[in-house]
């Protein structure tokens, strides 16, 4: 069950992170609303127990993404526009979370998770503006419109395809980092 939890984390990144901006806002608003699902869960989670759970569990994760939805479409409408479509599935986490005991972990241990998610997301956001569009911190105010690296960029990265292949050359190199090579010992046999 924790590589479908993974996949399900996987669409938010290849299809919310385009720019840095849309990446910084998909991960602060995946972090806020699992910290307020896990708050209100929480009182929740000991009082009730099999099917009641779930249900419980999906009402509240399915609430409060959709008052963040309109929260983003009131004031983040340009943003909410483009990424709206992948806030329905943080309250799909919310839930497959709960189900597979995530919030029932030490505070620590879900924080290093949520943090190491949120950093690989804000990663493949500069990354795929930096190398696709040629810009960097487009978006993130409207009077700056981002350094520009180089004019033109490799326009497949801006689409989720180039954003699989950029994460799948990004997984490849951090195995190369952390390879232990085992030191191969001569024998000499007759």
């Amino acid at each position: 069950m924790k590589r479908t939890l993974t996949l399900m984390m996987l669409v938010q990144l290849l299809g919310a992170t385009e720019t840095l901006s849309a990446a910084l806002a998909m991960t602060l608003m995946l972090s806020v609303l699992l910290g307020v699902f896990a708050a209100c869960m929480s009182p929740l989670r000991y009082r009730l127990e099999g099917t009641s759970a779930l249900l419980a569990s999906l009402m509240l994760a399915a609430t409060l993404t959709s008052c963040a939805d309109i929260v983003a479409q009131r004031w983040f409408l340009s943003w909410q526009q483009t990424s709206g479509l992948y806030m329905g599935l943080i309250a799909l986490q919310c839930v497959a979370l709960e189900y597979n005991g995530f919030f029932r972990e030490p505070v620590v241990a879900c924080f290093k998770r949520c943090a190491r998610f949120g950093s690989f997301m804000l990663l493949i956001g500069g990354l795929r503006e930096l190398l696709g569009h040629g810009t960097l911190g487009r978006g993130l105010s409207a009077d700056w419109q981002g350094l520009v690296i180089f004019p033109q960029g490799l326009h497949l990265l801006t689409l989720v395809p180039g954003a699989f292949v950029l994460s799948g050359l990004l997984l490849a190199a951090h195995q190369a980092w952390t390879r232990r090579n085992p030191v191969i010992k001569e024998t000499h046999r007759p």
